[in-house]
């Protein structure tokens, strides 16, 4: 949980998603191999998360069982893993295919 709202792309698929969902520009970072929104997007990414995104959890003795029944089961269009059923996974998949496709054409940033 922390490194989705505290770290940046190249960690968190949910920080990819909403950043491209947001229009954020993903850059490669470091040795190139990397990829996040930078200082400001990130910051910015942050910012509205702390706005928007919301959480909750329960507690189970087998957490990695209850994933794939929720998923098949729950309308999750952010969810990319287990989730091809969704009418929204094609589009997702296909925007940060572009994103990080537009992001490999980029200079490395610092």
């Amino acid at each position: 949980m922390r490194y989705h709202f505290c770290g940046n792309a190249a960690g968190s698929t949910l920080r990819l998603t909403l950043g491209c969902l947001l229009g954020l520009e993903l850059r490669p970072v470091g040795s190139g191999k990397r990829m996040t929104f930078g200082k400001d997007g990130e910051a910015t990414l942050s910012q509205w998360m702390a706005e928007y995104a919301q959480v909750c959890w329960m507690e189970h003795p087998q957490p990695w069982n209850v994933e794939s029944d929720l998923s098949s089961r729950l309308d999750l269009p952010l969810n990319l893993d287990q989730n091809r059923h969704n009418r929204f996974h094609a589009t997702l998949t296909e925007l940060r295919a572009q994103v990080r496709g537009r992001a490999r054409e980029l200079p490395v940033s610092t």
